[in-house]
């Protein structure tokens, strides 16, 4: 970035800092984001920026062409949507809507990719398209997918497509990517048992107990990482929801228990795995127990395969930022899920990390009551941006 546009950045840095709060203040789930959606759709028109609304209900996808001559397309995507969560940070943009927060940093993304747009818009000295995707519902509720069912690369055709995501306790303004397999598939399941149910004091002898059958379950589930996926595969399940019984009335054995979870994995044949052993085990224990067992297994999105040449892409545009001591391009893979996967199996592309530092609200971790978006990072990734067009579309002028 040369000095002219370091200049507007600093200059436009007070401007994103109040967006990216009143954003955080006002923080919308997943496919309710009408007020976000709209400050983003003014905020751009305001600009000057083309602007669709509406793609997949609640996306916004903002197009800019460069001055100079260029063919190609590409796609940069920030999601929008918050989390249900009561905020507990006490800052002055804490949220306002009860028990709702953005506790994953979507504001800042929104706010970093506005920047871009912003700074991209006032100097488009490149060459081809930049179409600027505003992203609803990435956390579980169907966003990447919404968008794509409406078309959305065969609206804004793109050669590629790119992503970002802080990292709170990173240090701030580090990048990291992980070419191939980077995130894991989430996926969610539950099973219920039923059982006759019964006097747990003077009867027990007379019911099937569901209630051990499920102790013995969660047990029994845990050997399909251990003993069914080979240890060079990376995956995960975990138990986070059981419901049965009453307090009120704890000398009954209930009649129905259902325990429910999350699975993580990188391919589709140790996912496959997952899924038919833990049918396999629940409808065994349960015969065992003398009940029944109705097992859901619901596979929410795919695993985010980031393409090699676009990992390289992008590696070099952080590098260029922040230099080669403060990036890296073996991050390894995490199992956090994320929906970018499904617009990454559309088209090629790369997602990348970058580190918002420690200390204060950032350094806590994601999708936790006390955690805030760091401004200070603000600058960092709207420079990631336009160093990524530049790497893809040529020069990025002042």
């Amino acid at each position: 970035m040369n000095d002219a546009a370091k200049a507007r950045l600093d200059a436009l840095q007070p401007e994103l800092v109040a967006i990216r709060r009143d954003i955080h203040a006002h923080p919308e789930m997943g496919m309710e984001e009408v007020r976000t959606s709209a400050l983003v759709a003014r905020t751009l028109r305001g600009w000057g920026l083309d602007v669709t609304e509406g793609v997949g209900q609640y996306g916004v996808v903002a197009t800019l062409k460069g001055r100079q001559p260029g063919q190609r397309a590409i796609g940069l995507r920030a999601d929008m949507d918050a989390l249900s969560i009561t905020e507990a940070t006490g800052l002055p943009h804490a949220s306002t809507n009860a028990g709702v927060m953005h506790a994953c940093g979507h504001d800042g993304h929104t706010t970093m990719l506005l920047g871009a747009a912003k700074m991209l818009k006032d100097a488009p000295d490149f060459g081809g398209t930049v179409h600027f995707i505003f992203q609803p519902a990435e956390e579980g509720r169907g966003g990447a997918k919404a968008m794509l069912a409406d078309g959305l690369f065969e609206r804004f055709p793109v050669d590629a497509v790119y992503g970002l995501h802080n990292k709170p306790n990173r240090p701030l303004g580090t990048f990291a990517i992980q070419p191939g397999p980077a995130m894991a598939a989430g996926d969610r399941w539950a099973v219920t048992f039923r059982g006759t149910g019964g006097h747990g004091g003077s009867t027990p002898h007379m019911a099937t107990d569901v209630t051990v059958l499920t102790a013995q379950f969660i047990l029994a589930v845990q050997t399909i990482v251990a003993r069914n996926i080979a240890a060079a595969d990376a995956a995960v399940i975990s138990v986070g929801a059981i419901h049965g019984g009453s307090m009120a009335s704890t000398n009954v054995m209930p009649a129905e228990m259902v325990i429910g979870g999350t699975a993580r994995s990188f391919t589709e044949a140790v996912r496959d795995t997952m899924e038919n052993r833990m049918r396999e085990i629940a409808a065994g224990l349960a015969a065992t127990f003398g009940c029944t067992a109705e097992v859901e297994y619901l596979r929410r999105g795919t695993a985010l395969v980031n393409h090699a040449e676009q990992s390289d892409i992008a590696l070099r545009a952080a590098t260029a930022v922040v230099g080669a001591d403060r990036t890296t391009g073996q991050a390894g893979p995490v199992t956090g899920g994320e929906d970018f996967s499904l617009m990454l199996k559309a088209r090629p592309g790369a997602f990348m990390f970058m580190g918002i530092g420690a200390g204060g609200p950032s350094s806590e971790g994601l999708h936790t009551p006390t955690y805030d978006f760091n401004d200070d990072a603000i600058p960092l990734g709207v420079a990631y941006w336009l160093s990524l067009v530049q790497q893809e579309l040529g020069s990025v002028g002042g």
